[in-house]
């Protein structure tokens, strides 16, 4: 068994493809329409044929008071790994990334947190070579 697709809410679907394509540097996999809305996943560049991840819909009536708790407590809805966390930062700040926090270590990694502009903190993971 393995991971397909996991999935991640969106405030809007061509602002977060904007986002996680052309600023974080994922591909679309899939552009499906549905309706009003799309199957809308991307994946790594580096792994185009790994785990997607779907740029979902939050008009779900339970997604905005759970977005907001975990926002308001700094939890992030998900965690990419980068190769240097130092030099991921330089090249997100040119696009306006913001982060939430700052580049720290955390026992076996050095991580950060981001702001996604679509409603999410994203955590990035950079591993210690002792991790």
């Amino acid at each position: 068994m393995k991971i397909y697709v996991t999935s991640i809410f969106v405030d809007d679907q061509d602002k977060a493809e904007a986002f996680y394509t052309r600023v974080l540097g994922f591909q679309v996999k899939h552009n499906i329409p549905l309706g009003e809305d799309r199957w809308l996943t991307v994946v790594s560049s580096e792994a185009p044929d790994g785990t997607e991840l779907l740029l979902e819909p939050s008009n779900h009536p339970a997604v905005g008071p759970y977005r907001a708790a975990l926002v308001a407590d700094g939890i992030p809805a998900h965690s990419f790994q980068v190769e240097d966390l130092d030099a991921e930062r330089r090249r997100l700040e040119k696009h306006g990334v913001e982060f939430v926090q700052e580049p720290m270590d955390a026992g076996p990694v050095r991580m950060a947190i981001i702001d996604d502009t679509c409603g999410n903190l994203i955590q990035l993971i950079e591993m210690n070579e002792a991790g």
